[in-house]
């Protein structure tokens, strides 16, 4: 299917991540934004509050986040495509609604624009440390979808993907961006709407009285229909059967929830987005996302300079992990090197996939600002033998 093209401003633009993940959103044919206001992330609905008038769609400012996480679920139900914006603090006011989102299969993104935490810490500076809450956040055991861009350029491409994904898996999926690439202006080219790929919804064919919303089919991801065209549906939190009543009883927990984590689990080597550059034949591989990878990216040009053979592995899907990926590579590199503007997140599953065959050193930050380029190209030499040995960091 192709994207509408009322909601695609085709051209040349200078913009910013915030900007052109909104209109990545539009592109991917998102009618409605509920949200609240938080720094640095309100861009994104600011400009969808200008673009979809014109478009034809909803923008509601909510009273705060916990009531935004739960309007774009209503707003799905009713047959829309749908997103919420926050930062932070907000999220971790929406985790309950995600945990609901999962458990009744709602295709929604949220976008997370990190900044310096915990608590309001930081407002208008960047971080990366929301990276274990999108995954592990909420309680009991479920899957989502997380993608990282690095420039305006991809917050608009994967906002197109992101979407896509949400309805293929019909899950949510989350958008982490950070403060640097919300707020940078880059070039952003927006091609016309008959080369944007959207993957539409699947709606379900069956007649009311037939359908029900949690029948899957092979793939383990059930249809969709639209509250008002005459089925019965029926959502709860509480653990459902097929028709979405309540089922409270461990062999309809362990059916639903198997079949929510094997729909995303069995199906992970189709999620694998990965950016290699120089891994094959590489001593040492960087692993980076975001903003950092930019910043990761001369370090691993300037080692090269000094002889290193050096390749960087640039994260694009971050959950589900590539830990096959980083697995197979530890078979043959010497050592891997992190660097996350938190204190240590996304190195720690480097390090269950790595299970010691290589070194993982770990370059934490604590936000308000960029690693400088001298400290992790210390690291890259130091791992490959050509610096000063790295420090062991603290066991926890």
């Amino acid at each position: 299917m192709k994207a509408d093209p009322k909601g695609v401003l085709t051209g040349i633009h200078f913009i910013d991540g915030d900007h052109a993940a909104c209109e990545g959103a539009l592109a991917a044919g998102c009618r409605f934004i509920a949200g609240y206001p938080i720094t640095p992330s309100t861009e994104v609905v600011e400009r969808f509050a200008q673009r979809i008038p014109h478009i034809g769609g909803i923008f509601i400012q909510m009273e705060d986040e916990i009531a935004s996480s739960i309007a774009i679920q209503g707003a799905m139900w009713a047959g829309k495509k749908v997103m919420t914006v926050t930062s932070g603090p907000g999220l971790s006011l929406m985790m309950e609604h995600i945990g609901l989102a999962a458990f009744t299969e709602v295709p929604c993104v949220f976008v997370d624009v990190q900044r310096g935490g915990p608590s309001t810490g930081l407002p208008t500076l960047p971080a990366q440390a929301d990276m274990m809450q999108v995954k592990w956040g909420s309680h009991g055991d479920y899957e989502i979808i997380a993608l990282s861009p690095n420039s305006p350029q991809e917050s608009f491409d994967l906002m197109i993907k992101a979407f896509n994904l949400s309805e293929t898996f019909r899950v949510p999926v989350f958008f982490m961006m950070d403060e640097v690439v919300g707020h940078m202006v880059e070039r952003v080219a927006i091609p016309e709407a008959s080369k944007i790929e959207i993957t539409e919804r699947r709606w379900s064919k069956k007649k009311p009285g037939e359908y029900k919303p949690y029948e899957a089919g092979p793939d383990m991801v059930p249809d969709l229909v639209k509250a008002g065209d005459g089925h019965r549906i029926h959502i709860t939190g509480l653990t459902h059967d097929e028709r979405g009543y309540p089922a409270l009883n461990a062999a309809a927990q362990k059916k639903l929830v198997e079949r929510l984590l094997n729909k995303i689990r069995l199906r992970k080597d189709e999620l694998v987005d990965v950016r290699q550059d120089g891994v094959e034949g590489a001593e040492v591989v960087v692993v980076s996302f975001g903003i950092t990878s930019r910043v990761a990216q001369a370090a691993v040009e300037e080692a090269r300079r000094k002889g290193v053979k050096v390749g960087h592995l640039r994260l694009v899907i971050c959950w589900p992990f590539p830990a096959a990926l980083i697995a197979e590579l530890s078979e043959r590199v010497k050592a891997f090197v992190v660097p996350e503007l938190n204190m240590g997140q996304m190195v720690l599953e480097v390090e269950r996939a790595v299970l010691g065959r290589a070194a993982v050193v770990s370059i934490p930050h604590p936000g308000g600002t960029v690693h400088e380029p001298q400290v992790i190209l210390d690291k890259i030499l130091a791992a490959s033998g050509k610096g000063a040995p790295a420090p062991q960091r603290a066991v926890r």
